[in-house]
């Protein structure tokens, strides 16, 4: 009797101790992330879950704007560039030079470089578009359509373009605020900038 006891206590502890080494639930295998200090921390992923649902009309609104306006940045910030590099060499060259005539010939042959190479894409721009580029001009340089205009073309000629842009429902005196009214759109210049390899 005591041998069968025996016995059966040994088949039994065998039973528990395969049970422990091999147990289905013993060790279950999961993915790791490894630390840059070398732990390995145990993680594991969920399935993807995908919900739907319908965009009410304050966002289908907000989004429109906004994709209306990232494209109108994509379109015109190399342009607001383009105007900001000119106006620095414009600067430059005009630093040392007293005479009238020599300062508008430096001008005219600047002016005349944009016009070969934005011209017609410039005027091919919405009424929106041009707003926005008036916006980055001033991002970009500081100043105004307006003061840029009267700096280099004298004020009538800023008088006028601004008439222009008043018809239009527009004005060459866009301001610029990054922080606040154009918070938005600066946030999209800085993506710009990024995928470009523009100077931020």
């Amino acid at each position: 009797m005591n041998r069968i006891f025996i016995l059966f206590i040994f088949l039994v502890s065998t039973q528990l101790l395969k049970a422990q080494t091999h147990g289905a639930n013993d060790t279950i295998k999961v993915h790791a992330f490894i630390t840059p200090e070398g732990d390995t921390i145990p993680c594991g992923y969920f399935a993807q879950v995908i919900v739907y649902t319908k965009v009410n009309t304050k966002w289908k609104k907000y989004w429109t704007e906004w994709n209306r306006l990232r494209n109108a940045v994509y379109v015109t910030y190399p342009y607001a560039k383009a105007a900001s590099k000119t106006i620095n060499e414009i600067n430059t060259r005009l630093a040392n030079v007293t005479d009238a005539g020599q300062r508008k010939a430096i001008i005219h042959s600047k002016e005349k470089e944009l016009r070969q190479q934005f011209g017609d894409k410039v005027t091919q721009l919405s009424i929106y578009q041009g707003k926005v580029l008036m916006k980055l001009i001033r991002r970009e340089t500081g100043d105004n359509c307006y003061e840029i205009i009267k700096e280099y073309k004298g004020g009538f000629n800023a008088g006028f373009w601004q008439s222009v842009a008043y018809i239009f429902g527009s004005s060459l005196k866009q301001n610029y605020d990054a922080n606040n009214d154009d918070k938005v759109m600066e946030a999209i210049v800085k993506d710009v900038e990024r995928m470009y390899g523009y100077k931020i």
